[in-house]
Parts: C-alpha cells; sequence; structure tokens
C-alpha cells in the first residue's frame, strides 16, 4: 500500500495510489483504472499515466454510493 502525504499536515493531503485504493474499495485494481477511465471517481493526476485518490474524496465518493434500503 502506497500513501504519500505532501507537504501540509491536513488529512487531506493524503494521496493513494491505484493498488491502495482497491484494497479500500475492495475490488481489482483494474476495476479502478476502468472506474478512472470512465470518469466515475473522483482522482488527481500526476501527468502522464500516475493517478492517485485523496482519502478525504475517496470517502465522500464511497458515502455516495450507499443505497438506501426500500421497507416493504
Amino acid at each position: 500500500m502506497t500513501i504519500t502525504r505532501n507537504h501540509g499536515t491536513t488529512s487531506s493531503d493524503v494521496l493513494m495510489d491505484v493498488p491502495s485504493a482497491a484494497e479500500r474499495l475492495g475490488c481489482t485494481p483494474r476495476y479502478v483504472r476502468r472506474l478512472v477511465m470512465e470518469r466515475r471517481i473522483p482522482f488527481v493526476k500526476l501527468g502522464g499515466s500516475k493517478v492517485r485518490f485523496s482519502v478525504i474524496d475517496l470517502e465522500k465518493w464511497i458515502d455516495a454510493q450507499r443505497v438506501s434500503p426500500v421497507r416493504r
């Protein structure tokens, strides 16, 4: 797992790479790359093909995907 911390000290500065994001989401790195390609997940582009994910943005995205149960 690679987590990069920028020069700041806030948790919003923590960035995860594709394998780390996949581990957090419980899926494969290939699926995370697909989400990036389809622009369905927030990411930070560092140049070339390097992408990273803000921990805060990823947690917000996870919460936004939540589906409420239907009462019968």
